[in-house]
């Protein structure tokens, strides 16, 4: 005999995929975010040391 009406776990599948995928994008984010900091300090950084070594000579 087959159920009758909607099935089971559905509605929790669905919430559980997209709680997945918000934590995954957040992650995703993060780790992105900290790539564009540590460029810029990079860049920020070399820029300094350019200023250093024109000014000494």
């Amino acid at each position: 005999m087959t159920k009758k009406g909607k099935a089971k776990n559905t509605v929790n599948k669905a919430k559980h995929t997209r709680l997945m995928k918000q934590k995954e994008n957040k992650l995703r984010l993060e780790k992105q975010r900290t790539k564009e900091r540590l460029k810029a300090i990079i860049k920020k950084a070399n820029e300094h040391k350019e200023d250093d070594s024109t000014t000494n000579n």
